[in-house]
């Protein structure tokens, strides 16, 4: 946090948003809402501990949670800055105990399984593939059962190119969580990348409702939270 920050958040009590686009301030006014604090979170994709993170800001005010990132170098880092936080160094796949390539880009935000993403954005000249690894799979919902006593108040999703695959193995039968928020735009230096539909409309079928939308990341909210008194405690 800058000085400038610290300044703000002592006297003003307020605090800087570390998401791309503001997300985690408008998590914050939804948990709010609902009387929720210490919040506890599955981040999906975590990249790095601070920058351009969803969770950070809710474990700066006592939360913590489970950090799924499979580049073993953002890990260390994770393990560093958020040590009340379990961080594991896999990928998000199908089904558990298989592997998968992993393309670590000279962007670290931008790193991804996807082959065709990441030979999209090295041809695009900018970012470069700088290394490809095998890297083992969990699914979300190995993640979430063996973590999680009861469903986590939020689950943020951001990992390049697999962000449908992974919505769509989630098993919305099982208890669950408050809500997400997912990436549901491809990538582009301008963007204008294209809208993931498919997203959204598999979480309406499955009882989620649009919060709100930043263009890049959509925040989906269970309807049959709207339906229990707001809690006084978490």
């Amino acid at each position: 946090m800058s000085f400038t920050d610290r300044i703000l958040y002592k006297f003003l009590k307020i605090e800087r948003s570390y998401s791309q686009t503001g997300e985690d301030k408008i998590l914050s006014m939804l948990f709010q809402g609902f009387g929720k604090s210490n919040i506890r979170y599955l981040d999906v994709g975590t990249n790095d501990p601070v920058a351009i993170n969803n969770t950070y800001l809710f474990y700066r005010n006592g939360g913590s949670g489970v950090c799924v990132e499979p580049n073993p170098e953002m890990c260390r880092r994770i393990i560093k800055k958020r040590p009340r936080d379990k961080c594991i160094n896999v990928g998000i796949g199908a089904e558990d105990g298989a592997e998968a390539d992993f393309y670590t880009m000279s962007s670290h935000t931008l790193s991804t399984f996807s082959k065709e993403e990441a030979e999209g954005i090295n041809a695009a000249g900018v970012f470069k593939i700088e290394s490809v690894s095998k890297v083992p799979l969990k699914t979300i919902n190995s993640i979430i059962k063996e973590n999680f006593l009861t469903p986590p108040d939020l689950v943020s999703i951001d990992v390049e190119g697999w962000n449908e695959e992974i919505v769509y193995s989630l098993d919305f039968e099982s208890p669950r969580p408050f809500c997400f928020c997912v990436e549901t735009l491809t990538f582009s230096h301008s963007f204008n990348g294209r809208k993931l539909t498919g997203i959204i409309d598999h979480f309406e079928k499955n009882n989620y409702s649009v919060f709100a939308d930043t263009h890049i990341n959509t925040i989906f909210v269970d309807n049959d939270a709207y339906e229990r008194p707001p809690q006084t405690t978490h």
